[in-house]
């Protein structure tokens, strides 16, 4: 059974940009893509900073596919997947996510 859990509100994210939410210990980088009208949560954590920083990166797209860049050494990381694009040996988690209303809910069977 699917466990939605309520984060936030979609006003509460800047369009274009991300914010971290803590669920069950767990930090998770919300991501606000305005011309999709979509939201996508991947883990916090960049694997190649050793540090929890994703949310801050910046939102863009490569060939059409939504990416993250990290704001320490630049690797962009699918917001679909959490593949890296420019290592494709490292996937960090992504977590289903869903706009109800204005509310953003993950499952939190994955978190």
């Amino acid at each position: 059974m699917i466990q939605w859990q309520t984060l936030c509100n979609l006003d509460d994210i800047p369009a274009d940009s991300g914010i971290c939410a803590l669920v069950d210990a767990e930090q998770i980088a919300l991501f606000y893509v305005s011309k999709m009208q979509a939201v996508f949560a991947l883990h916090n954590y960049d694997p190649f900073a050793k540090a929890h920083v994703l949310s801050r990166g910046i939102i863009g797209d490569i060939n059409g596919e939504p990416v993250v860049a990290s704001p320490i050494y630049k690797q962009h990381f699918k917001l679909t997947t959490g593949e890296c694009i420019e290592d494709s040996t490292i996937k960090i988690p992504s977590y289903p996510v869903r706009i109800n209303g204005q509310h953003i809910e993950i499952n939190i069977t994955h978190a």
